[in-house]
């Protein structure tokens, strides 16, 4: 584990271990119930979650929605190439990723390609007028991969720890 500001893996002990995989599988939990699972009393287990929060191990809360009961039933894996690499066009590039809310994730990666994009949309037609409109009007694209997800076998948000 890299260090997050006085964070590494040999600094976190078992319990600090154990409170982060449980607030992973679910944060809603009291303090009080998360106190009893690793068997010490509240106040402790309170200051360190907020010791985690105040250090960044902790980034965020935030409730997980379900894709398809809010309509958004294709997800889209596309592999991004650009033409040209600089930091200008680079950092123009990203900033106009991060304005497109269909893209929910883009990651900077090495290979045959330069960045990849999570994406979810409606349907098939949706991402047709998406990769028209919106991704069309991206400057610098080379090309672009997509692939389609058609089931998914494992998907989690937490961090293997």
């Amino acid at each position: 584990m890299k260090k997050t500001d006085n964070y590494s893996l040999e600094n976190l002990d078992i319990i600090d271990l154990k409170l982060l995989r449980i607030l992973q599988n679910n944060a809603k939990l009291t303090t009080k119930e998360i106190a009893a699972r690793v068997n010490l009393s509240p106040t402790p287990v309170y200051e360190r979650i907020r010791r985690f929060e105040k250090e960044g191990l902790i980034e965020k809360y935030t409730a997980i929605v379900n894709a398809d009961k809010v309509g958004k039933q294709l997800t889209v894996f596309c592999n991004i190439t650009l033409k040209e690499h600089t930091k200008e066009i680079g950092n123009k590039f990203v900033k106009d990723i991060v304005s497109l809310k269909e893209v929910v994730e883009c990651y900077n990666i090495s290979g045959d390609y330069d960045f990849l994009l999570k994406i979810m949309v409606e349907d098939m037609k949706h991402y047709q007028s998406f990769v028209i409109n919106e991704l069309g009007s991206v400057k610098n694209i080379g090309s672009a991969h997509s692939t389609f997800v058609i089931g998914v076998i494992k998907h989690s948000y937490a961090v293997p720890i």
